[in-house]
């Protein structure tokens, strides 16, 4: 059962039917979660931080993708038949420093194919800042039957990274397109180390915060130049950080994520600190919903407010700020393979605005991409019901068949 379908069932005998989970606004609507509900919720996924997270000694000397330790686990709900393994693996934050990554390899049932389980190198959604917050630490993986599993259903090996900073200790570095997509490339070899029957052959696929960082591999491969990766898909990719900023000053329901962003921004530039972008109930707050729990305890912590955040003026235009902003932009630089955007109309999140200005931009830029427009769909919902379409994109890399052009379409 996927963590946002466990979230509905829960939600609903809280009576609050419809909210999505994690970087999802069906939020918009203000649906109301105690902070003592958002709690029980959580718990009732959480699975412990165990020593097996702890990076060894020596990190350093270890080549970025080299595994440190594996675990075969059984404590996930998994589709039938499916089995985990967890992974601890060297990568590199924003900065190139060495850093212990975790993630966790979903292998679908069955014996593997000649030449090895196609893989797919998931890259997660906003799941929360603190290190509790790793979808391996999670019983149904953060996304469960919202995409990932039926993925290991039609029979892909997921390679499903926490990011670092979630579940390893350490500085998460959010939405930085750099520390993602390492991560998410770095974990593909130690996947490999872990479980032999995984095949060469990868995709990258990921959903928000992974929407960029997936976007962002297909430009860093443009440079790796690996033979054996395939393309990309980035669903409702977060981008163009500022504007959708700017939005949230607007919305009670995103007043949290302010705070994930003043984290972001200290994450990257440790001398920023969030006082210089927050003020008032967001900057009280800063501490406590980037360290106690996750996603949807942050979201609850702002829903008595009666009054949008304010930030502080100009805070913007500081150094820190412009690398951040900087870091986290994606469609201004060359890509390897195949790419597929998705965007739903509907996302009160990422805008879709946002997302074809982007998408036009790399357009202008002589990126070829594909792009695909979900009418009336929100955050949650465009990755739920894209799925079959992004199996079927997937399948064809796979399968060797040349990807069309779109940028014509895109610019309608």
């Amino acid at each position: 059962m996927g963590s946002r379908t466990t979230a509905r069932r829960l939600l609903a005998a809280f009576a609050i039917v419809g909210l999505g989970l994690a970087p999802a606004l069906a939020m918009a609507q203000d649906q109301p979660l105690t902070v003592q509900q958002a709690v029980k919720l959580e718990a009732g996924d959480a699975l412990p931080i165990t020593a097996f997270y702890d990076a060894p000694r020596g990190l350093a000397a270890a080549r970025p993708g080299a595994l440190l330790r594996k675990q075969a686990f059984d404590g996930y709900g998994l589709p039938a038949g499916a089995r985990a393994v967890r992974i601890l693996y060297r990568s590199k934050d924003a900065q190139g420093r060495a850093v212990a990554t975790s993630g966790v390899v979903l292998i679908p049932p069955g014996k593997a194919p000649a030449g090895g389980w196609p893989v797919i190198a998931w890259a997660h959604g906003t799941s929360g800042v603190a290190r509790s917050c790793a979808p391996s630490l999670m019983k149904d993986v953060y996304y469960g039957e919202e995409g990932l599993f039926p993925m290991v259903r039609a029979g892909y090996a997921i390679v499903a990274t926490d990011y670092h900073g979630q579940g390893t200790a350490g500085v998460h570095q959010y939405v930085n397109k750099f520390a993602q997509a390492y991560d998410v490339i770095y974990s593909i070899p130690a996947a490999r180390a872990a479980v032999p029957e995984l095949g060469r052959r990868w995709v990258a696929d990921g959903h928000s915060q992974g929407g960029m960082a997936a976007w962002s591999v297909a430009e860093l491969e443009h440079a790796r130049a690996d033979p054996n990766y395939l393309g990309a898909v980035a669903v409702a990719p977060g981008t163009r950080l500022g504007s959708v900023l700017t939005g949230m000053t607007r919305s009670l329901s995103a007043s949290f994520y302010l705070d994930y962003l003043a984290w972001a921004v200290h994450a990257r530039t440790p001398a920023f600190q969030p006082a210089d972008m927050l003020t008032g109930a967001a900057l009280d707050r800063y501490g406590d919903v980037t360290a106690k729990g996750c996603f949807y305890y942050a979201y609850a912590r702002f829903l008595g407010d009666t009054q949008p955040p304010v930030l502080k003026t100009d805070w913007d235009k500081a150094a820190a700020a412009q690398t951040f902003f900087r870091e986290s932009d994606v469609g201004r630089q060359p890509i390897a393979g195949p790419l597929l955007v998705i965007a739903g109309e509907g996302d009160r999140t990422v805008p879709i605005a946002a997302v074809r200005a982007t998408v036009k931009d790399a357009c202008a830029r002589g990126v070829a991409l594909a792009f695909r427009a979900y009418p009336g769909l929100d955050h949650d919902p465009t990755m739920e019901k894209s799925t079959p379409d992004q199996l079927a994109w997937i399948a064809d890399r796979f399968a060797g068949k040349p990807a069309a052009n779109g940028c014509p379409a895109a610019k309608s």
